[in-house]
């Protein structure tokens, strides 16, 4: 398999395949989401674009970057995601990097949207699909975002061989590397007043609910063995001190929850992929069990 590593600003074509990275936040809490029983993911344009589908689905829920803010039900953070019944529902996830780099690929064959979480999961996909060709879209930092690129090596190195041990290049990987500074991702939004919340989504801080009210049932995890926890270590140190680590850890970003930095690097901890296709003009993420 041969992998390139792109950000968002240097895809020119549509890949066969991409798999778009967000470790910290929004793949984590979209795995999250679905883990709680959301049905579907709407990745929106735009809040404002957020915000509409909300109003034309009554039932949907929306779900952003930084504060709460009026309109928007959730706040990207899997660490006050985590006990919300979404039994059913469909969430609508509007964030700074992540959505961005998945519409950005939309017309790809194949788009899935991965973090640590769902790494194995993602693997088994490409390996399954014996794809010679895989973009993979480093989303934060406009591309130097070395949570997102940790795990990125990862996910290809165990899509080539699951049983890899080198943390250096992957075989055939080409990088289109940007040293331009860029924008922190994650800042904060405008802060409005509380929205509507939606059942259990609050936890007290630094402890770890049980399940939630409503038929949300405590999310299905997998349990990775030794040799494959060894073998991910380095890329969740590299994820651990990364900017975002620190910023979420200290309190700069908004939103956020104390155990956000932790349940970004549970390596494996549930055992489907996402995928995403274009459904009626809208990019729509949905688990995907691999074969």
């Amino acid at each position: 398999m041969d992998a390139q590593f792109l950000a968002i600003d240097r895809i020119r074509q549509v890949p066969a395949v991409a798999v778009v990275v967000d470790v910290m936040r929004a793949y984590t809490v979209a795995a999250w989401a679905f883990a709680r029983g959301a049905e579907k993911i709407v990745l929106a344009e735009s809040t404002a674009d957020a915000l509409a589908l909300t109003d034309r689905h009554p039932g949907w829920v929306a779900l952003k970057d930084g504060p709460p803010a009026p309109g928007f039900d959730l706040v990207n953070s899997p660490g006050l995601l985590r006990s919300a019944d979404l039994s059913g529902r469909t969430v609508v996830q509007k964030t700074t990097a992540g959505t961005v780099g998945a519409l950005a690929v939309k017309h790809a064959p194949l788009v899935l949207c991965a973090g640590f979480v769902v790494a194995e999961a993602t693997a088994r996909v490409l390996r399954a699909g014996g794809y010679g060709e895989v973009t993979f879209v480093v989303t934060g930092e406009d591309g130097r975002a070395d949570e997102d690129l940790a795990c990125a090596e990862y996910i290809a190195h165990r899509a080539t061989d699951p049983h890899a041990t080198t943390t250096g290049p992957v075989a055939g990987a080409t990088t289109a590397p940007d040293t331009t500074p860029g924008p922190v991702t994650g800042t904060a939004t405008t802060p409005g007043s509380a929205p509507e919340p939606v059942t259990g989504t609050a936890t007290t801080p630094g402890t770890t609910p049980g399940p939630s009210s409503g038929t949300a049932t405590e999310p299905a995890t997998t349990t990775p063995d030794p040799t494959t926890v060894d073998h991910a270590a380095p890329y969740l140190r590299r994820a651990a001190a990364s900017r975002a680590a620190v910023e979420l850890a200290t309190g700069i970003r908004e939103g956020a929850h104390p155990d956000d930095v932790a349940l970004c690097l549970e390596l494996d901890r549930f055992p489907f992929a996402m995928a995403a296709t274009l459904e009626d003009g809208l990019m729509v993420l949905r688990p995907h069990t691999p074969h």
